[in-house]
């Protein structure tokens, strides 16, 4: 079986990002969809934190209606969620709280789409009546030796002082903190902290301004736009990098790190791959395999130290990277890890291949900001 991850679409920015509501990278990611057997959409699918649902949903629906189109009749197509479009599971994820009778998430639980309304609404652009449609959560098992999740769960340990790194730490101090042993944790234990956060996300993004914007990014491309120190980096940037340790030293004595004063661009990759095989140690997951997104930093590209990427039992992570196009990262260099239009094969018993999808990441409008 021939199956294709992609993840971090973010269809419906507000910002015009998402490279696939542009013709030229959507006709040739269709193309490549006719030889796939199942496609795994790894989460944040949806851009639904730059404001009202309804805006996001018409955005995403040309797109999800062309990938049913493209796909071979038949195909299985699974959808799981992210941070940015954690209702596609949230409205499941409550009904199986209601259920005292249900087992724990583990590391991949199913549901019809229409266990959500947003799983429903994609279901039908997607083709339900042409391919076999299910939601997955947290995670999906590929193959038996390869497991792929969003990667939001790193959130819980990743250095990197981002919002939802603060935020998650501040949610700790309510709910406690992380089994620390391997295999100590449950998705349940992730989800404490994250998932009321979410819904507070969510609630801003539907009921703000409709000329507002709020957006807490990518982890790791964010802080690498506002924190790169190559000199060429905005000046609040490097404002707040001169008053980024006394931030850390505070953060770290509130009790809502550790997070690391040292951001730069190898930190910042090494951060989210330390924290997200913190996630797989602390599940118990028995994989050769992690594929993973939400940082937007692919890899391991060529140019990069496998050993970075090893996880601690023997086997490799992976990144998908991502299919937004933001305009103050270098997304035209195919060496760089944040360049649009990549995913991950998992073709029969061969290893995972990363993969650059598309060649033309289509005509760039002007940003606004």
């Amino acid at each position: 079986m021939r199956t294709l991850v992609i993840s971090d679409l973010h269809l419906g920015s507000r910002r015009p990002v998402d490279i696939l509501r542009r013709p030229e990278p959507l006709d040739e990611l269709c193309a490549r969809l006719a030889d796939i057997d199942r496609l795994v959409l790894l989460g944040d699918i949806i851009e639904m934190r730059h404001g009202p649902a309804w805006e996001a949903m018409a955005a995403t629906r040309p797109v999800m209606e062309a990938f049913g189109a493209a796909l071979p009749a038949g195909s299985e197509i699974v959808l799981t969620a992210g941070n940015h479009d954690f209702p596609l599971v949230a409205q499941w994820l409550d009904q199986r709280r209601l259920d005292p009778g249900t087992d724990p998430l583990g590391t991949e639980s199913f549901a019809q789409p229409q266990a959500s309304a947003i799983g429903a609404q994609l279901a039908g652009w997607l083709g339900e009546d042409r391919h076999d449609i299910r939601l997955a959560y947290p995670g999906f098992r590929v193959r038996e030796d390869v497991w792929a999740t969003h990667g939001h769960y790193l959130d819980r340990l990743i250095t990197v002082p981002t919002f939802e790194r603060i935020a998650a730490g501040g949610m700790a101090r309510v709910v406690g903190q992380l089994p620390e042993g391997d295999g100590e944790a449950e998705a349940e234990d992730f989800e404490a902290a994250l998932a009321p956060m979410y819904a507070w996300l969510e609630e801003i993004a539907n009921g703000r301004a409709a000329g507002g914007r709020w957006t807490t990014g990518a982890a790791t491309a964010k802080a690498w736009t506002l924190l790169s120190g190559d000199g060429r980096a905005p000046l609040r940037g490097r404002a707040l990098a001169a008053m980024l340790p006394l931030g850390i030293a505070g953060i770290n004595l509130a009790g809502l790190g550790p997070v690391n004063r040292r951001l730069d661009s190898d930190e910042l990759r090494r951060a989210g791959l330390t924290a997200m095989a913190g996630v797989v140690s602390r599940l118990g997951v028995d994989a050769r395999w992690v594929i993973f997104g939400h940082t937007h930093c692919a890899g391991p590209l060529p140019w990069m130290d496998r050993s970075e990427w090893a996880l601690p039992g023997g086997g490799s992570l992976l990144n998908t990277g991502c299919w937004t196009d933001e305009p103050r990262i270098n997304s035209t260099d195919v060496r760089s890890p944040y360049r649009p239009g990549r995913g991950v094969l998992v073709d029969g018993d061969a290893d995972p291949e990363p993969l650059m999808l598309v060649g033309d990441v289509g005509r760039r409008p002007a940003h606004s900001f």
